[in-house]
């Protein structure tokens, strides 16, 4: 199993603005995942997985909640190992893997500058500034981070997972709670550094950004691979992501009934 891991463990990883829709790739693989399970206890979060995350492109990973989309990413970031199967990761003089926590958190006391440049310096970054403008930042330097709305919060996160230009981004929900038009402006960031040739590995509910954004789809069932490819194949197989995702929502409570009336599960 490689062993590459990410070089901030606890926090976030890299980013950009702009129209940018989903683009040809070259499909080389930043990472691949060989029939990964992950158990906590006797359970089985992820059984099974395997994926390929190409290069240059936006692979959106969608599910119900709790059908094991932080347990991959953070699997697949070297965060937690898995209990069976194996992962490459990429490989970096750098850094490998930038990655954005669900809810990523800062020192209030610190401005935005100080933030990014306290995580440049430990990955041996120099271009703050140029970091910042990838975000569209740069009017906000100056502004600590308690003072920052939830959205620019985000994009924050995003421009510490960008530092150190690892060749994978990994995005845990960047788009949760955010209005319409800052939500457009993180997948346009994803569209931007994936166009610069990183892979960019994101979860989202989003499903009309996802369709419209992504190159790459992967639906997860209760930790197993519902369906995965590019997005005009998965919905010429599947239907619209709306019915795809409502399958899996339907199959996820379905089981949870089943279990809860203690049938088999």
């Amino acid at each position: 199993m490689t062993t590459t891991h990410p070089d901030l463990p606890n926090a976030v990883e890299q980013s950009a603005t702009d129209d940018a829709g989903p683009r040809e790739s070259t499909e080389r693989s930043a990472v691949t995942a060989a029939d990964v399970t992950k158990r906590f206890g006797d359970v089985a979060v992820l059984s099974g997985v395997s994926l390929t995350v190409p290069t240059g492109t936006v692979t959106a990973l969608i599910g119900p909640n709790g059908s094991g989309k932080t347990t991959l990413l953070r699997t697949l970031s070297g965060l937690i190992e898995p209990t069976e199967g194996d992962i490459t990761r990429p490989e970096n003089r750098g850094r490998a893997i930038g990655y954005l926590p669900q809810t990523p958190s800062f020192r209030g006391q610190l401005t935005v500058e100080e933030t990014v440049a306290a995580y440049a310096a430990i990955v041996g970054e120099d271009d703050v500034t140029s970091t910042l403008a990838r975000v569209g930042l740069e009017s906000a330097r100056d502004r600590r981070a308690s003072n920052l709305s939830g959205g620019m919060t985000r994009l924050l996160g995003i421009a510490t997972a960008l530092l150190g230009s690892p060749p994978l981004v990994v995005l845990d929900e960047p788009t949760s709670g955010l209005d319409p038009s800052m939500s457009e402006r993180v997948f346009d960031i994803a569209n931007r550094v994936a166009a610069d040739g990183t892979a960019v590995l994101l979860s989202s509910h989003d499903l009309e950004l996802v369709a419209e954004r992504s190159d790459h789809v992967v639906a997860l069932r209760r930790g197993e691979v519902a369906t995965s490819g590019r997005i005009e194949s998965v919905t010429d197989d599947e239907g619209s992501l709306r019915t795809l995702f409502d399958d899996l929502v339907a199959d996820h409570e379905g089981h949870v009934a089943v279990r809860s009336a203690g049938g088999d599960a």
